[in-house]
């Protein structure tokens, strides 16, 4: 099995050497991935790897948890209160774990292991661009969302150091939220983002999910031990409409949305499986659900309908133990930007290949020139959005519809193609039970998509 190696020394900066490299996106940390090779895979299905069923669990869990979590209790007042926002997540749950069952066997029937070539394989080239321009979009959106929440949390940490009230006048100049996200970025994250790969998943990973489960244990122990200065507004008991609830689901979309990194996962494991792999995602997910809604709860019950869309930023800034929340969020962003640009790097140069008409190995001369300037590029377009977006709600908002077409559209796209493709060789009641899921899924997730573009759009020009 071939181990995913990067930057294990200085020549991982220069130009590549390896002229049969291919971007893969969104390699999960610590997967082994065997050579896609006809002879070894078994009939049937893809040949296995080396994680096990505990550590596929840990990957799936380690991927769906991260940033979006500061936003579910936000979710839980949009959505109208507890119980509305438990029957959303669980009803939501339910298409989500089987949109990661399909994408497994997607997989297998296609014989292919990333997302972008399942939906390639499986719906063609239209379809398969669309999608690699859904992750493009996704993971750019992504990184302004990471960069405003670095703001954020600065904010609050300088203005402790400073021993100065939050917002007051006069404020020298280097306390600025636009240089302190500007110089954390050039100083720390640009750096990490130019190499050919990235080496330190492994250390992003461990960072992201100590990070998340303290996030989680300080909102609910402050719920349960509220500091004195700290008292909640009024709590919803109830939706004021089915479109307060409707707009919930995008934050819901990008918390759990793992889907794009769950095909490397499923071809990782030693048995490659259908039925061991339901078992995989709904644990993981289960898990998911439970910090999420321990946090969500926990979250608006302490804040009611005045919690922040960042749910840190509601509590005060001399607070140690949510400082430390906040340091360990910083460096969970600071290192997830680079892989999430590495992600969108890839497919941007895939699809720059494919529209050349040239072959990875004929264009390995230019990769390095290419990489600096699309890596460049990048980072100062999401530098410069996420200077002149303070609320990272509206993104959340944003690339959470587009999550949604990963979690919902795509895979219903491949379910319909793939029972379409077997219509003489499935019972007719079984057959159409498959297509109309997938309608169902198709449906759902681009009502979110078309709703979520729709709000961002129009309420802002109304307002």
């Amino acid at each position: 099995m071939a181990q995913v190696s990067i930057n294990r020394d200085l020549d991982e900066w220069g130009l590549s050497t390896d002229s049969g490299e291919r971007a893969r996106l969104l390699q999960s940390p610590s997967v082994d991935i065997a050579p896609k090779s006809e002879g070894e895979a078994p009939p049937g299905g893809l040949g296995g790897g080396t994680t096990s069923t505990l550590g596929a669990i840990f990957i799936v869990v380690n991927a769906c948890l991260g940033a979006g979590l500061l936003n579910f209790p936000a979710a839980f007042s949009t959505a109208g209160g507890v119980a509305a926002g438990i029957t959303l997540q669980m009803a939501m749950l339910v298409f989500i774990i089987s949109g990661l069952v399909i994408l497994a066997y997607c997989s297998q029937a296609s014989n292919e292991r990333t997302y972008q070539e399942v939906v390639w394989a499986v719906c063609g080239k239209l379809t398969g661009v669309l999608c690699e321009v859904a992750i493009a979009t996704y993971t750019f959106g992504t990184c302004i969302a990471f960069l405003i929440i670095i703001g954020d949390q600065q904010d609050k940490i300088i203005a402790v150091m400073a021993k100065e009230p939050e917002g007051a006048g006069g404020s020298p100049w280097y306390t600025d939220r636009k240089f302190t996200i500007s110089l954390t970025a050039c100083l720390f994250i640009l750096p990490l983002s130019i190499p050919r790969e990235i080496g330190f998943q492994k250390y992003a990973s461990f960072l992201s999910v100590v990070g998340t489960w303290y996030v989680t244990a300080i909102v609910i122990i402050k719920y349960i031990w509220p500091d004195k200065e700290m008292s909640p507004a009024d709590t919803l008991n109830r939706p004021a409409s089915w479109i307060a609830v409707f707009n919930a689901m995008p934050t819901i979309c990008f918390g759990f949305q793992c889907h794009v990194s769950s095909v490397p996962v499923f071809n990782s494991m030693r048995r490659p499986e259908l039925k061991t792999w339901g078992g995989v995602v709904t644990a993981a997910m289960v898990i998911a659900l439970a910090v999420y809604m321990g946090t969500g709860i926990c979250g608006f019950l302490t804040f009611g309908a005045a919690v922040d869309p960042d749910v840190l930023l509601s509590y005060p800034s001399e607070d140690v133990a949510v400082a430390v929340a906040r340091a360990f969020i910083i460096l969970s962003v600071l290192t997830s930007y680079p892989i999430l640009h590495f992600c969108g790097r890839a497919v941007i140069e895939g699809l720059w290949l494919r529209y050349q008409g040239m072959p990875v190995e004929e264009d390995v001369g230019r990769e390095r020139r290419r990489r600096v300037l699309q890596t460049l590029i990048w980072f100062l377009l999401t530098l410069l959005l996420a200077l002149f977006i303070p609320d990272i709600g509206k993104v959340i908002s944003v690339i959470g519809g587009l999550a949604a077409c990963f979690i919902f559209v795509f895979p219903g796209l491949c379910l319909i193609q793939a029972k379409l493709s077997e219509m003489e060789e499935v019972k007719p009641a079984s057959w159409w039970a498959m297509v109309s899921y997938g309608v169902l899924l198709v449906t759902l997730g681009a009502f979110i998509f078309g709703q979520t573009t729709a709000n961002a759009i129009f309420v802002d020009l109304l307002a």
